[in-house]
């Protein structure tokens, strides 16, 4: 029986939770001769030690204290001794605890081991290597037996070897030289009375016709501790709902409980706030806190935050798979994530980095493997309404990554006894991660499917635990005799193309169905992080220093040969290393808008499109929208335009405007504008279309004539009230790429014929007006920079930066705009807004330099 109660408030807790992340020492095996017993225990001097936090890796620890500090330099990361991580490693710490009570417990919880660890407690050997293994195992023990009043634990660390399934980077950049092992996820202790709350999960259902109704379902499992008859009461709240439910155990009884509206029946919510992604909605957010008490004593407290609801998704007509978020249709809009290379995100990086995607106006971040040190960056992406697709990494996939012989169709996850290690170690992340809301399916393959006999294990899990969310059995193109078909594409390119492919291409990455993965190539950082990692006397020209910077792949994209050939074609060779970034921002900038923008301007036939990358683990001139220094590339602001929800988009493959209004609301009434310019800034059209448009959907509105020449194509829209929605700039060559189509390969699709560019280099040079204020708002320091065009000759790719005295990048940074183009006798007001927590204490300096623009400084 079921009574709707509040908690008391005469309730006394057992529960108490901490975290182990302080006050580690580090030290390799062969310079210690005592072994576990003496380690861990007050006879160990420490003396020497390296300092440590958890969490960690070998590596990233020893960088914190000083060692490697050029790693990142050139090649330095060559030089890095590998031998010393093939001895375990130490780690150290001491903790005190309260004198427990009779019926008190203490559980210590390990969420992530890389890859092999023996884990010591006061002179006492609490799990061994043998049975302590396997990078992404969670591992729970109690201790209550081993613990006093204070207390040493100590755990070796052992490196994973070739055919381990460990943490990976596959191509993306150099492996780390310690294979990052290390306590690379968080410690937790958990003082408990006689009984523990395990794998508390909601999971909510939202009537998606009316969205004024949703059912939330609360479970958790129960477990007794001790040898004795357990009897209690489960009391949970979720705001003004409370509710409490009695539990009987017997000796060492586990128990699921499933709670739902037909026995809470306040947990059928009317008029619920939802979750929602970016530019859709809030993305509201619910706290349950779950206890559970014995004679008027709380033993156990789970605390989950959740949101309410819910995930389908649907396949087209010709088997693309879509997602339904509340009953909506979504395009989903991302970019693929790494960690660090050393594992050494913060969570001040994270939510940096979450707001950086949600500043682009995505709405999804693709995580190829279950990444993370903690669950923070998914809360972040709880908090900020991102998406999540989350599963393994293709560096189990292949035999150059794994380190053993492979299958061609299943990868390298084969034998019996590492398909059952990744079924668990799936099952662990699932249930570690299940109550995010952002997360929206799990995807256990990248190139290839899982083996039928794993792929089992995994549906039948989640047939159990986690059945609210899509499985994807692959990121490829894939049909498996279990799920079916995956509907999703990896057909490249991951190197350059021009803007036009998007459109025109038919069969591999264009913009059809849900593209998982693909990318432009190189997306240079800005010289002023590139001076950080390339040796000032390897900057020009160009060469295997930069080469090096580019990706680990052995076979291609591992120079800037694709660039500079498409470069010297459309634009002509640079002349410096200043003239070479300035292009291949230019090429950047639009190869990467093109590539959103025909998603969306075929949103009637796309589903998702997933840049290939978001960010880089090390510094890299690869695959990254900003760079390893939280630096935006040009293409962070292309991106930005592109997915502007109400966007006017030219459309390459047919000469025409389109536009596109992804806003959960119809519009009508709108005006766009829209200006043809030659070269010579010459207005050859200017037209005014009166838009009206349904939600999430595109419509071509304009087409331009046919091109004689290269262009600049001005457009604006305008709301009922005249105010400004959305810009947008082209430069727009009346030769158009052509493409070698019968020799694309994985990588990406040869052109025959380029086109010309070269005309921009005869571009009037010419003056802007620059003013900028500065404000106070709340935390945050606002430059309003007005830029006033006042010759008759268009100013063309205008770049803005704010620095401190010794010309570094104020970073973080959020301009409205940037990489901007104005019209003659245009003005524009751009706005920066810097956290006052990082601003410089010197003087801050604007500078301005567009492609017809010599550069300018004022201090502001």
């Amino acid at each position: 029986m079921l009574l709707l109660v509040s908690c008391g408030k005469n309730e006394k807790s057992e529960y108490k939770s901490i975290k182990l992340s302080e006050n580690w020492k580090l030290h390799p095996s062969d310079s210690i001769v005592r072994q576990g017993e003496i380690i861990a225990s007050q006879e160990q001097s420490v003396e020497g030690w390296f300092e440590a936090k958890v969490p960690s890796t070998v590596l990233g620890t020893l960088t914190a204290n000083g060692l490697y500090g050029d790693a990142f330099v050139g090649k330095n990361i060559t030089d890095i001794d590998k031998t010393q991580f093939d001895k375990s490693w130490w780690y150290r710490t001491e903790f005190d605890l309260p004198q427990l009570g009779d019926n008190q417990h203490v559980i210590i919880d390990f969420d992530g081991i890389s890859y092999y660890a023996n884990v010591w407690l006061n002179g006492k050997l609490v799990a061994s290597r043998d049975s302590l293994y396997g990078t992404y195992r969670r591992f729970s023990f109690d201790i209550t037996s081993f613990v006093t009043e204070k207390n040493t634990l100590a755990v070796e660390v052992f490196r994973g070897q070739a055919g381990d399934p460990n943490v990976g980077f596959a191509d993306w950049n150099p492996r780390p030289a310690d294979e990052n092992m290390g306590i690379f996820r968080e410690v937790t202790l958990k003082i408990t009375g006689s009984a523990k709350l395990n794998n508390t999960y909601v999971h909510t259902k939202v009537n998606t016709q009316t969205l004024d109704e949703a059912w939330v379902t609360v479970e958790t499992e129960v477990e007794n501790l001790t040898d004795a008859p357990v009897n209690g009461e489960l009391k949970g709240k979720i705001e003004s709902i409370s509710f409490t439910y009695p539990v009987s155990l017997q000796p060492n009884e586990k128990k699921k409980i499933v709670l739902t509206s037909e026995q809470v029946k306040d947990l059928h919510i009317k008029q619920p706030r939802l979750w929602w992604c970016n530019n859709m909605g809030n993305p509201e957010l619910y706290d349950l806190e779950l206890n559970f008490l014995t004679d008027n004593a709380v033993t156990y407290t789970d605390s989950v935050t959740f949101g309410i609801r819910q995930i389908e998704d649907f396949f087209d007509g010709d088997d693309r798979r879509g997602i339904k978020l509340n009953g909506k249709k979504v395009l989903l809009k991302s970019a693929g994530w790494t960690d660090d290379i050393f594992l050494r995100d913060t969570p001040e990086t994270n939510e940096l980095q979450v707001q950086y995607v949600k500043d682009m106006n995505m709405n999804m971040i693709r995580f190829e493997n279950f990444w993370g040190t903690s669950q923070n960056i998914y809360d972040l992406c709880d908090k900020y309404g991102l998406l999540a697709l989350v599963g393994w990494s293709c560096q189990w996939e292949w035999e150059a990554y794994y380190g053993k012989p492979c299958d061609e169709t299943y990868g390298c996850i084969l034998n019996d006894q590492e398909i059952d290690l990744i079924a668990e170690s799936f099952a662990d992340q699932v249930l570690w991660l299940r109550n995010h809301p952002s997360i929206i399916g799990w995807m256990p393959g990248s190139d290839m499917l899982p083996a039928p006999k794993l792929e089992e294990k995994y549906l039948a899990f989640l047939k159990e635990s986690d059945s609210s969310r899509p499985y994807i059995g692959a990121a490829k193109e894939r049909t498996s005799e279990l799920s079916g078909k995956t509907g999703t594409k990896m057909a490249g390119p991951y190197e350059y193309v021009g803007p036009n492919y998007w459109y025109i291409d038919t069969k591999f990455g264009g913009a059809f169905g849900f593209n998982t993965e693909t990318g432009i190539g190189a997306q240079l950082p800005v010289l002023e992080s590139i001076e950080k990692f390339i040796p000032k006397d390897k900057l020009w020209p160009l060469n295997d220093y930069w080469g090096f910077h580019c990706t680990a792949s052995a076979t291609a994209m591992n120079s800037l040969k694709v660039l500079t050939e498409v470069m010297d074609n459309k634009y002509g060779k640079a002349d410096n290393l200043e003239d070479y970034l300035l292009k291949a921002d230019l090429i950047n900038y639009d190869g990467t808008r093109a590539m959103f923008e025909a998603f969306r301007a075929n949103i009637d036939k796309t589903t998702g499109i997933v840049q290939w990358m978001l960010n880089s683990a090390w510094p890299s001139l690869y695959w990254q929208l900003y760079d390893y220094y939280k630096v935006p590339t040009a293409a962070y602001y292309s991106v930005k335009k592109a997915n502007q929800p109400i966007q006017l988009i030219y459309n390459y493959g047919t000469n025409a405007i389109h536009a596109v209004n992804e806003t959960m609301s119809d519009i009508k009434g709108h005006k766009a504008v829209i200006q043809v310019f030659d070269t010579k800034s010459k207005l050859l059209d200017k037209k005014e279309v009166e838009v009206t448009l349904t939600t999430n959907t595109a419509s071509e509105i304009f087409k331009l004539q046919e091109l004689t020449g290269n262009i600049f194509v001005d457009t604006k829209i305008f709301n009922e009230e005249g105010e400004l929605v959305a810009d947008n700039f082209y430069c727009i060559s009346a030769k158009q790429d052509e493409y070698d189509w019968d020799k694309t390969d994985w990588v990406h699709t040869s052109a025959k014929a380029y086109s010309d560019f070269k005309d921009l280099a005869q571009l009037p040079a010419i003056t802007l007006d620059v003013k900028c204020e500065k404000a106070e708002s709340g935390n945050d320091v606002v430059y309003s920079v007005t830029i006033k065009n006042t010759s008759s000759d268009i100013s063309f790719f205008n770049n803005l930066k704010l620095k401190d005295n010794n010309g570094d990048i104020i970073c973080p940074a959020f301009w409205s705009d940037n990489y901007i183009s104005i019209l003659p006798g245009e003005e524009k007001m751009l706005k920066c807004k810097i956290s006052k927590h990082d601003m410089p204490d010197s003087t801050v300096t604007l500078e301005v330099k567009g492609w017809n623009c010599s550069r300018m400084s004022m201090g502001v």
